[in-house]
């Protein structure tokens, strides 16, 4: 695998373009906005996404033809818009490329995991997950970074792996995507959580709660869908839960906190380019939960606060005046 398109050219996008020329691949990087494509190309910069990262050797394209013939393909727009965007690149796929899904969430017209909106969209091409802690801004400066790569196909993980790792930027392969999926989608949720916890001045303790029960919702949604819980206590599960539910980069940990100060969400994301994927997911994953059965308190509530249903105040009495219970939910 000596070419890497790269499908999407947000911050994460634009870092992935970057670990790829880093592992000595050729990167090309497909944006939707022309502006991107043109700072990328004449100034070596992301100036709107990840501004301030050189991009040595990364050239940009607003034509998704130009990825036709490259060895692989990485999957990096935002999950509602990536049934379109598949759509949209089928005309110029040939053979079975591989494609790595990197976006986060659940497709919320029809509940389907982003695996399953490729399958659909793209079918026939072999399909992994990268998934895991990583802040866009510190992958593309070439931070120490671990990462699950997961591919029902181990073979394949391993040589996507070989193609786009290297000394700081470290995948971790397993044949368990549905766990890799579910875990970062459902994060995302939990961050807007913890961020709420922050911002309503709740304490330490409550955040720890919120992730370690918010965990266990997570593992229970994951084994549903046929993922184990040991892919849930990895890289692409607790350890990316830990990162965005506890710093003020994560888009969604902001996000929560904000509300937690009282804002409305309208007047947050006005202010925002970039997707935080957990408003969309919060909705995707109750109606999912729902669906299957699966208790899912937090991110319910979640839900209802980015729906408009319930307001701060309420939703947190709300949650702290469950039933006691026996602490299980991750067998």
């Amino acid at each position: 695998m000596q070419s890497i398109g790269i499908v999407g050219a947000g911050a994460w996008g634009t870092a992935l373009a970057a670990t790829a020329r880093r592992a000595g691949r050729r990167a090309l990087l497909w944006a939707r906005e022309a502006e991107v494509a043109q700072s990328i190309n004449a100034q070596g910069v992301n100036a709107a996404f990840l501004p301030g990262v050189p991009l040595e050797g990364v050239r940009a394209t607003t034509d998704l033809a130009d990825l036709s013939g490259f060895d692989a393909l990485l999957l990096v727009v935002p999950a509602q818009f990536l049934r379109g965007v598949c759509h949209a690149l089928a005309p110029h796929l040939r053979g079975p490329t591989p494609l790595v899904l990197c976006a986060k969430g659940i497709e919320l017209a029809s509940g389907k995991m982003m695996s399953d909106v490729v399958a659909e969209e793209l079918p026939g091409k072999p399909i992994a997950v990268l998934s895991g802690p990583t802040f866009a801004i510190e992958v593309a400066r070439g931070l120490p970074t671990a990462v699950t790569l997961a591919a029902k196909d181990p073979e394949l993980a391993k040589r996507l792996a070989a193609a786009i790792g290297g000394t700081s930027f470290r995948p971790y392969v397993t044949d368990d995507p549905v766990g890799a999926e579910i875990g970062g989608a459902t994060k995302n949720v939990l961050a807007i959580a913890c961020g709420v916890v922050e911002g309503k001045g709740l304490g330490d303790n409550a955040r720890a709660a919120l992730i370690t029960r918010g965990l266990a919702e997570l593992v229970r949604l994951a084994v549903a869908k046929g993922g184990r819980p040991a892919t849930c206590m990895g890289l692409s599960g607790l350890g990316d839960l830990i990162l965005t539910a506890s710093s003020m980069q994560s888009r969604n940990y902001s996000l929560g906190f904000a509300l937690g100060q009282g804002r409305s969400l309208s007047d947050i994301l006005s202010e925002r380019r970039s997707v935080a994927e957990g408003v969309d997911t919060a909705r995707a994953v109750t109606e999912l939960a729902a669906r299957l059965g699966i208790e899912m308190p937090i991110c319910q509530a979640v839900a209802g606060l980015v729906l408009g249903a319930k307001g701060i105040d309420e939703t947190i009495t709300g949650l702290l005046s469950r039933p006691f219970a026996m602490e299980l939910g991750f067998e």
